[in-house]
C-alpha cells in the first residue's frame, strides 16, 4: 500500500515528466510551488486525504499544459499556482487594510491632536506595516519601499519638524507640511495598490 509521501512522489513525477518540454528552471518551479501548496494545504488541513489535496490540484497533465501555454505566451515568471486547478494563495488580510491604516494615520492625528488621535494614528501606523510586510500581494522590494514612504519617512519628518519648531503644529508651514504627507501616503498607497499581485 502506497504511503502520502509516495502519493505525492508520484503525482509530481507525472507532473514532471508531462512538462518536459519546459526549460528545466521553470519546470522546477512549477514542481516547487506545487510542493509548497500541497504541504500547505496539508498543514492547514491535516485530516483532508493526500488523495483529495492532490485531486484539488488537477490532472498532471492538465498542469503541465497550461505551464507550456504560459511559457509559450511569455509568462514564464507567472506563478504556478495560476494552473488551472490550483487554487491561488490569498492573503488573510484584504491588501486595501495595510494600505487604507497606513493612509488615514496622519489624518487622525491632524483632526484629533489633543485626543487620542495620535494614539491611533502610531497604531494605525504600525499594524498597516506590519500587515504590509506579512502579506503576500507585493514582493520584498515592494514592501520594503511601502514602509519606507508610508511608516519610516512620514515619522522621522514629523520628529524632526517638532524638535526644530518646538511642537508648534498650529501654523502654516506646519499645515502645508502635513498635507504634502498625507499627498505621499496617498500616493504611495495608490502605487501600491496597482502593483500588487491579486
Amino acid at each position: 500500500m502506497k504511503t502520502s509521501t509516495d502519493l505525492v512522489r508520484d503525482y509530481l513525477s507525472a507532473v514532471e515528466r508531462e512538462a518536459s518540454a519546459l526549460p528545466a528552471d521553470r519546470r522546477q518551479e512549477l514542481l516547487a510551488d506545487l510542493t509548497e501548496h500541497i504541504e500547505v494545504t496539508r498543514a492547514e488541513r491535516p485530516d483532508a486525504a493526500i488523495g483529495e489535496v492532490l485531486a484539488e490540484l488537477g490532472d498532471p497533465r492538465t498542469i503541465a499544459a497550461t505551464a507550456l501555454t504560459e511559457a509559450e505566451n511569455g509568462a514564464a515568471g507567472a506563478p504556478a499556482r495560476s494552473v488551472v486547478g490550483a487554487p491561488a494563495r490569498r492573503g488573510k488580510v484584504h491588501p486595501l487594510v495595510p494600505l487604507l491604516m497606513l493612509t488615514f494615520s496622519l489624518p487622525f492625528i491632524m483632526i484629533f491632536p489633543g485626543h487620542s488621535g495620535p494614539l491611533i494614528g502610531v497604531l494605525f501606523r504600525i499594524t498597516g506595516a506590519v500587515l504590509l510586510c506579512t502579506s503576500v500581494h507585493w514582493t520584498a522590494v515592494q514592501k520594503t519601499t511601502g514602509v519606507m514612504l508610508t511608516a519610516v519617512l512620514p515619522t522621522a519628518v514629523v520628529t524632526a519638524w517638532n524638535q526644530s519648531s518646538g511642537g508648534l503644529a498650529g501654523d502654516t508651514p506646519a499645515l502645508l507640511a502635513n498635507l504634502a504627507t498625507v499627498a505621499l501616503l496617498a500616493g504611495t498607497a495608490t502605487w501600491l495598490w496597482r502593483v500588487r499581485r491579486a
